[in-house]
């Protein structure tokens, strides 16, 4: 096994730890030895316990999750970021939006959306559905490190930031969830997305309403009335379901 290997195994290692900790278990049982002896008869029946606030999520502010995150190099994508994109606008937003990750000019300035399509995403929010970016939203992304090139996150950095990702929204507890694109729908819903084709279909992510629709970016590469309408329209559904 090569030195690279091993480090990849380590940090797969640690950030499935990192997981476990998350959802609050703090530690593996495990027996002294290993020899016969020291190990439980089919007949015997191991002591169970429990604490009491083991099955008790604890929600935690937004501060918190970021405090918590730190100067993260759970995954590899820390080696080449200038700046943590964590997310920004309004902490009791109703309406979150996430992206997959942060591009050159998020990774300068440490926000998310502030480039070309930065822009477009606030066009759609001011202009298309009359919302003030800032405070009536709340932008985030999938992992907060800017990936390569601005290549798709890989399985391993979106399950090293997923915890992050998980406990953002349980601070917001938006109504309303848009997830722009395909890497962003297929994390928060968990299987694989076809985001043509269900764009515009609401889903649920743990009883959130969820708008997937398409990125900003891929607006601006394939900017068509036809894909102009279909995310007018999409946002026009999660502008009814935030006035319902």
């Amino acid at each position: 096994m090569t030195e690279n290997q091993k480090s990849s195994h380590l940090r797969q290692l640690k950030n499935q730890l990192i997981r476990l900790q998350d959802y609050g278990i703090d530690e593996i049982p495990c027996n002294n030895s290993l020899n016969s002896s020291s190990l439980p008869t089919r007949s015997s029946s191991p002591e169970k316990t429990t604490s009491p606030n083991s099955n008790k999520a604890v929600i935690q502010t937004l501060a918190q999750v970021r405090e918590e995150l730190g100067d993260c190099d759970r995954c590899r994508l820390c080696e080449g970021r200038k700046n943590i994109v964590f997310g920004s606008g309004n902490p009791e937003a109703q309406l979150v939006f996430v992206g997959e990750g942060p591009g050159a000019d998020e990774d300068e300035q440490g926000l998310p959306f502030v480039g070309k399509a930065g822009k477009k995403l606030t066009e759609i929010i001011e202009k298309g559905i009359g919302l003030n970016r800032s405070e009536d939203t709340y932008i985030c992304n999938i992992v907060k490190c800017r990936p390569p090139g601005n290549r798709n996150p890989e399985a391993d950095e979106i399950n090293a930031c997923l915890p992050f990702l998980e406990k953002q929204l349980q601070a917001i507890n938006p109504k309303v969830i848009v997830s722009l694109g395909k890497p962003a729908t297929e994390t928060l819903l968990g299987r694989k997305v076809a985001i043509t084709k269900e764009r515009g279909q609401w889903q649920e992510y743990r009883g959130i309403k969820v708008m997937p629709t398409f990125h900003p970016a891929y607006l601006l590469r394939s900017y068509t009335l036809e894909n102009r309408k279909a995310v007018h329209e999409d946002m026009k559904k999660a502008l009814a379901e935030l006035n319902r």
